[in-house]
């Protein structure tokens, strides 16, 4: 599995960047071929000192290969020039695979089975 990271500086109008990115982005967005999972972080601090960061967002695909073919659909297309309309200078886009992952000892609910 694969995705692509979006993160996301603090905005001079964050109630007008929520309105358009949850609003309007968002479901443009959800409607690229192979996209599997998303996955949309507020922000809210570092362990020190202040961060640069406002949302970040996480959008998952089977593969290299598929996460490919969705950039180059019109979907996406569409959504990248939404995006570019009220976030362009405040996001940032990394591509990564995903090695790995597990909950924390502890983390599991102890009223739900293993």
């Amino acid at each position: 599995m694969v995705k692509l990271v979006a993160m996301f500086t603090r905005p001079d109008d964050p109630a007008a960047f929520d309105e358009a990115y949850f609003g309007t982005h968002l479901p443009l967005n959800d409607r690229t071929p192979g996209l599997r999972r998303v996955e949309i972080s507020r922000v809210t601090g570092a362990p020190r000192g202040e961060t640069p960061w406002y949302l970040m967002a996480e959008m998952y695909y089977d593969s290299e290969d598929a996460m490919r073919r969705a950039f180059a659909s019109p979907e996406a297309a569409e959504a990248a020039r939404n995006l570019m309309s009220f976030a362009k200078g405040l996001v940032t886009m990394f591509t990564a695979e995903v090695a790995g992952g597990a909950e924390a000892p502890g983390a599991r609910d102890p009223g739900l089975p293993a």
